[in-house]
């Protein structure tokens, strides 16, 4: 055999190597998924391309057990629950000082419209767990709001303190973060492509098992819970979305659609017209904090933050006339699919 045909021959057996090899690879990347409980009775669903047994719902459940510990306001010895009783903590885990930073830069950028401490507020208007009767003056109110504000929490990298005794409840960015660190622990495990969702929130990496972007569903929140029927179909990938809306949670007035929802600025319902909030960002946890300062501020507002911030928006409200209509920002709108909104 002469050169020429021993490179050729090698050159053979090099694309043949490479072509097994990808094969090999691309054979072992199944759909796996699996599917647990956490935060009490919230569903969570993983799904990720490759070998079985690479991520389990043990190591998951556990990951999700520690950070119930430590910020979980309905476990009585959680570090949330110490430091809502005590005023004062030293910082343990290793989830607790991530939560309050991401917190303070939405809070700020927000302009305290996310606000961790306005749970007071939150339960006066009877939207809380105690149910309260929303019988509430501008007294009650006042006295309410001296206690509420992300400002007066006070934090290093090794302890916490509230400076007003005022009450910590992380339950609008909690299920961003729980995601947020599901998500991390398959990356530890070398998993590329993958989707988490827990609670209707969704972080996601890479392609889906067809070699495309990950599709999402944004659900219409005015249509009865039984329904369920879909404004917009999204195709995303290495992104999370968080959605915050009214979902059923809302009252008519001269004929037009208001959502149940506190402004910790001022201790009132923010009354306009937006319906639903769907924010897309890198972490899950900055999009679901999005997501619910955009129900405070409303419809205008959130489309400045949007313009200033890292973050996309789908954002669903009534006009004048009642119609159903979106605003869809720049950077997500290649990607999304609208079914019954202008």
């Amino acid at each position: 055999m002469n050169r020429k045909a021993l490179l050729i021959f090698g050159l053979s057996l090099i694309v043949a190597f490479v072509l097994v090899s990808i094969f090999r690879k691309d054979a072992s990347l199944k759909v796996q998924q699996f599917s647990g409980t956490t935060m009490g009775s919230i569903v969570y669903h993983v799904k990720y391309l490759g070998e079985e047994g690479a991520a389990g719902i043990s190591d998951t459940d556990s990951v999700l057990i520690a950070f119930n510990q430590s910020l979980s306001t309905y476990i009585p010895d959680s570090e949330i629950s110490r430091l809502n009783n005590l005023g004062k903590v030293k910082l343990i885990s290793p989830f607790f000082l991530p939560v309050l930073e991401a917190s303070q830069e939405v809070f700020q950028k927000t302009g305290g419209a996310f606000d961790p401490t306005v749970g007071p507020l939150i339960n006066a208007w009877g939207y809380g767990p105690e149910k309260q009767l929303p019988e509430v003056d501008s007294a009650m109110v006042d006295s309410l709001r001296k206690y509420v504000g992300f400002d007066l929490v006070q934090f290093d990298s090794s302890s916490v303190s509230l400076l007003k005794n005022q009450k910590i409840d992380f339950s609008a960015i909690a299920k961003g973060y729980a995601v947020d660190l599901v998500g991390e622990l398959l990356e530890k495990k070398g998993i590329e492509n993958y989707l988490v969702e827990i609670g209707g929130e969704v972080r996601c990496r890479g392609i889906n098992q067809e070699g495309k972007s990950w599709s999402l569903g944004i659900e219409d929140p005015t249509v009865a819970i039984d329904q369920q029927e879909l404004l917009a179909i999204v195709r995303i990938k290495d992104l999370s979305l968080a959605t915050s809306g009214n979902y059923r949670n809302y009252y008519e007035q001269d004929g037009k659609t208001y959502a149940h929802i506190i402004d910790p600025r001022t201790g009132y319902t923010s009354q306009h017209n937006l319906l639903s909030a769907s924010v897309f960002a890198k972490d899950c946890m900055i999009a679901d904090a999005y997501a619910t300062a955009f129900m405070v501020v409303g419809l205008e507002a959130s489309k400045s933050i949007v313009d200033n911030e890292s973050v996309e928006a789908i954002l669903i409200y009534q006009d004048q006339t009642g119609e159903l209509k979106s605003f869809v920002s720049p950077g997500i709108k290649p990607f999304v699919e609208l079914n019954k909104t202008k």
